[in-house]
């Protein structure tokens, strides 16, 4: 009878071991990996924003009188959908082939 005692200690000692202590890995893993995507999201926001700012005022794309609404007022918002779209595109790109591969 105290082989089954011990035999049971085993068993759930080893199920801990092999459940729990993942799980909580899998937990820190889950929490940084999710706040290092904000943390990218949040910086190419702000460099696609980057962009469309220095497109409208560092090229010939802004109105010369200073007014909003230029006749080629839209071209710095046009590239930067395009580059927006291609980082997107390539990140799903990655993506599929990561999913793939697993």
């Amino acid at each position: 009878m105290a082989e089954a005692g011990e035999f049971k200690d085993l068993v759930v000692a080893y199920a801990k071991q092999e459940t729990v202590e993942p799980l909580r890995n899998l937990g820190h893993d889950l929490f940084f990996g999710i706040a290092g995507a904000l943390f990218i999201a949040t910086g190419l926001l702000f460099a696609l924003l980057a962009l469309l700012r220095g497109l409208q005022e560092f090229t010939l794309f802004n109105d010369p009188a200073g007014d909003a609404g230029g006749r080629f007022s839209w071209v710095p918002y046009t590239v930067v959908a395009v580059v927006g779209a291609v980082i997107a595109g390539v990140f799903f790109n990655r993506l599929g082939k990561l999913l793939r591969r697993s």
